[in-house]
């Protein structure tokens, strides 16, 4: 999987809005399978019009992201998020100002608000599962 930083840059080159959709189809194919055994209520996001899964697991010092989606689109921005949040700490991930951080993107203004708003609930939970593991929850 790219870093975040070699995504943001991919995404920069591309001029087309119908070739960065395109871009962000193609990261979430490129996600590594998720686990059925995780695709329960547990770890459904609430708050997406689709179907979205998460988990986390926590190696002691980082913690890592899984996730899926039943639509396309909304697959490649968890693997945007994933790219974002994956391999680093809680303190780390609970710093991250993640409307700073995706507004090189523009997706507010290229994704309908319903996928907007479950991007943000995506974010919101790699939080809290971030502030859970901190005991800041």
């Amino acid at each position: 999987m790219s870093t975040f930083g070699d995504i943001r840059s991919d995404f920069e080159f591309l001029e087309a809005w119908d070739e960065r959709y395109k871009y962000i189809i193609d990261l979430g194919r490129d996600l590594a399978p998720y686990p059925e055994d995780h695709r329960d209520d547990a770890h459904k996001v609430r708050g997406c019009a689709s179907q979205v899964w998460l988990f986390a697991s926590n190696d002691g010092a980082t913690l890592s992201f899984k996730g899926d989606s039943d639509a396309h689109i909304v697959k490649g921005l968890v693997a945007l998020l994933i790219a974002l949040y994956s391999g680093k700490t809680a303190a780390e991930i609970i710093a991250i100002d993640p409307a700073a951080a995706l507004a090189p993107f523009d997706l507010k203004d290229h994704l309908t608000p319903q996928r907007s708003n479950g991007l943000y609930s995506m974010v919101n939970r790699i939080r809290a599962i971030a502030a859970e593991t901190t005991g800041q929850a």
